[in-house]
């Protein structure tokens, strides 16, 4: 899965400006997480054509960045995030990020970019998805 981030002054309606400019342009956001770091707003959209996305963001006046994302799905209980987090860093693999896709009862969907994809999805292949279980998205 890959996903755009676009990292802008924080303001009241900016998240309404860019799904906007996107939605307009027919861009569908699959997923979406926002943060707020200072005076920065980090805004991670998970789209299927992230170039076509980033080229409209930037033509409308935004700087973005493209990440790749291993998808993985964790049972729902205490300390499953731990339990991937220890497994990475035994292997020094950096998480440079991790979204929360969806939740039920039974487990929880996550985006996860790391500094060394192939080799965490090589670790983490048992909770990866993706069509041959093995594909950084």
């Amino acid at each position: 899965m890959k996903s755009v981030t676009v990292v802008a002054e924080d303001r009241v309606g900016l998240l309404a400006d860019i799904s906007y400019i996107l939605g307009k342009s027919n861009v569908n956001i699959e997923a979406l997480s926002v943060d707020v770091v200072g005076k920065k707003a980090i805004i991670a959209l998970t789209v299927k054509d992230p170039k076509n996305a980033s080229g409209i963001l930037e033509k409308n006046g935004y700087r973005t960045a493209e990440m790749d994302s291993i998808v993985i799905k964790l049972p729902n209980k205490p300390g499953e995030i731990n339990r991937i987090a220890d497994r990475l860093n035994d292997e020094k693999i950096s998480i440079e990020n991790m979204h929360i896709l969806s939740t039920d009862m039974n487990g929880g969907v996550f985006a996860l970019n790391v500094d060394k994809p192939r080799k965490a999805v090589r670790l983490l292949n048992e909770f990866v998805i993706s069509p041959e279980n093995n594909t950084v998205y």
